[in-house]
């Protein structure tokens, strides 16, 4: 596109600020940004409508002088391009464009991958060298299935920054290297924790380089959940041993992803394509002023993500950006999920292109998102990556806010009680929530509190949880809706929560602490609150040892028995029988004729969610109960002949049997 066109674009957005950029060109190249070869050092900037570029050259990361200007030409399809002959391995640099006459702010750029200090210089490092040893050969989990996983929510400083969690590197990503940590009562901690709990998966909140935090101060004790991106493609520095030294945050990294991998875990990357920390001065602004966002009719930053900005990644580069970085991402740090904040924001050909371009890379690569936005979008509803197009999105999943909201109480309300806290009438949402959203002959939609359609094509698109970073926890949630009850009486009624999270249809996903009780004293947003807010205490799982046993008998159940792992509408439809059942607060329901192939013929589950003890018919049989009052061990509590049997108070009743 010539400059003379550019121009004429910009001149007809007086109706729609927008379209100035339909007619950009792209570039799709893998040499955006920085290359380093026998060559020498070459750069490439796509900044279609600049007037001019340049690349300046820093000896340090912070707090020195250029030692050179090196002028940019014009390149193809809206790049600009420059060379030096030699490697600069160990060098600094930003770019700044001409806009309008005037020479905008360095920036790194959109695409470095490596930075220093705060993100402000991008750095020139040679990434064959920050492989840890046996890199090469570095895999995460194989699972058949999304549904296959157990996936456990984390952030770096919650996990492992408390005092009792007697790891060496607090808040770092070396935190999880560690082997043999343990509490003062010597009950494990750390990656030994996450072993024995028997989680497949890590969800870690985002590590990418981002705003908030001061990596020059970090004893400040600067705290956030990392939802303000600033490099999309760096590993962020506060999780590093030194943030001024790039190789070290790449380095890191890698050898926890490898020591994850080594262990069993896979590792699922949270992203955050859909808003930037800065508005003006975002990097994505200072290289294509306006392109990557939205707008409103008066030219102002559209905000669908209530973060001041939402980017358009309906426009080809900001689409080509996402899926290269995600490709980026699993492929250089061997990346096994990703989590999309506020996915909604994006639209549906973007997600199912990410989709497809993960799962080349890494057939066990999974997706799933946000299925809502957090306000109002141009981007049409119906092109929205929505929890309600989800089945036009068949590789991608959505959380499941029916199953969290009916069981626990509406996220909104603290005082709000659900299925499991003795409120009667979400039977049905929760019974949404245990076919997994998808069509069901004996679940009647119209009468779901949040979704009144089967939304899921099939069970593998759906993310069941009753609790996340976000808003209360559960364990706070608990306290906040039952007051006057015990704090075993809480315990109880978190038990019986996860007990039908764990055992629906669906991907399970559970958040860091939930296991041995832990809570954030109330705060239900918790992004920047301190250390004595979020962090894990780890002699919780002394106090709650039945909890977190209960919790690893729960996984260990879902994980030996592919019952509760249906990966299709017909298969959740023929195997899964609903009871009829007319008191409040209770559901039972059987999964029949071997389901998905396990080895027991029926699983009989019952979940009373009243205060008080219900009894129920069991046809007569050999039964080994696996969950009771309360109590649960995968391989069996105890046998029964069935017939009348007591549910106890805010329990689950398991029974199996092979014939």
């Amino acid at each position: 596109m010539t400059m003379v066109a550019i121009n004429a674009a910009i001149a007809t957005t007086a109706q729609n600020p927008d379209a100035a950029y339909l007619d950009y060109p792209s570039y799709n190249g893998e040499d955006l940004e920085l290359t380093v070869d026998s060559k020498g050092t070459h750069w490439r900037l796509w900044s279609p409508a600049a007037e001019a570029a340049r690349v300046i050259l820093y000896p340090t990361d912070r707090n020195t002088a250029a030692t050179d200007t090196i002028p940019m030409t014009r390149g193809e399809n809206g790049t600009w391009v420059a060379s030096v002959p030699k490697q600069l391995y160990g060098s600094f640099y930003t770019f700044s464009i001409l806009d309008k006459g005037k020479w905008l702010a360095e920036t790194p750029g959109v695409w470095a991958k490596a930075v220093g200090t705060n993100g402000h210089r991008a750095a020139i490092i040679d990434f064959a060298a920050t492989n840890p040893a046996g890199w090469e050969s570095d895999r995460g989990p194989k699972i058949s299935h999304i549904n296959d996983a157990v996936i456990y929510e984390m952030h770096h400083r919650d996990f492992s920054q408390h005092p009792s969690s007697g790891i060496v590197n607090k808040g770092k990503f070396l935190a999880l290297t560690e082997p043999g940590t343990v509490n003062a009562q010597g009950e494990a901690t750390g990656i030994d924790h996450l072993k024995e709990l028997g989680v497949t998966h890590v969800h870690i909140l985002p590590s990418y380089d981002y705003n908030s935090v001061d990596e020059s101060n970090l004893p400040s004790n600067g705290y956030n959940w990392g939802y303000d991106p600033y490099n999309y493609n760096a590993p962020e520095g506060s999780y590093s041993t030194n943030p001024s030294d790039p190789s070290a945050r790449v380095t890191e990294m890698k050898e926890m992803v490898k020591s994850l991998h080594d262990n069993g875990i896979g590792v699922i990357m949270d992203v955050v394509y859909n808003h930037t920390a800065n508005n003006d001065d975002s990097n994505f602004s200072l290289t294509a002023p306006g392109y990557y966002y939205r707008h409103r009719p008066d030219g102002s930053y559209s905000d669908a993500s209530g973060c001041g900005n939402e980017t358009a990644s309906e426009r080809l580069q900001m689409r080509d950006f996402i899926i290269n970085s995600v490709k980026y991402w699993a492929k250089e740090y061997h990346i096994d999920g990703f989590r999309f904040d506020l996915m909604a924001i994006h639209d549906i050909e973007t997600m199912n292109e990410v989709a497809a371009a993960l799962k080349e890379i890494n057939p066990d690569i999974f997706i799933y998102g946000e299925g809502w936005t957090a306000g109002d979008s141009p981007l049409p509803v119906g092109k929205r990556a929505l929890k309600e197009n989800v089945a036009r999105m068949p590789e991608v999943a959505v959380f499941s806010d029916d199953i969290r909201d009916a069981i626990k109480g509406h996220y909104t309300d603290a005082s709000d009680r659900g299925f499991a806290t003795g409120k009667p009438g979400l039977e049905e949402t929760v019974k949404i929530g245990i076919v997994g959203a998808t069509a069901h002959p004996q679940v009647d939609y119209s009468k779901g509190n949040n979704s009144k359609f089967a939304y899921a094509a099939a069970p593998t698109q759906v993310i069941n949880y009753v609790s996340c970073h976000d808003d209360l926890m559960l364990t706070d949630k608990l306290r906040k809706s039952m007051p006057d009850a015990t704090e075993a009486e809480r315990k109880r009624a978190a038990r019986l929560a996860q007990t039908i999270v764990l055992t629906s249809q669906g991907t399970p996903f559970i958040f860091a602490g939930e296991e041995i009780f832990r809570d954030k004293k109330g705060v239900h947003n918790s992004y920047k609150s301190p250390d004595s807010i979020n962090a894990i205490d780890w002699s919780l799982k002394h106090d709650n040892a039945d909890q977190f046993d209960y919790y690893r008998e729960l996984i260990k159940l879902r994980k030996e028995h592919p019952a509760f792992r249906m990966t299709t509408t017909d298969q959740v439809a023929r195997h899964l029988k609903f009871d009829k059942v007319s008191e409040p607060n209770l559901i039972s329901y059987s999964l029949v004729d071997n389901a998905n192939g396990d080895s027991w013929k029926e699983i009989k589950l019952v979940f009373n969610g009243s205060d008080e003890p219900r009894q129920v018919k069991i046809a007569k049989g050999d039964w080994t109960v696996i969950a009771d009052d309360g109590k649960i061990k995968a391989s069996g509590l105890s046998s029964s002949k069935g017939g009348k049997m007591t549910v106890a108070p805010r329990s689950a009743l398991i029974l199996a049997r092979e014939k």
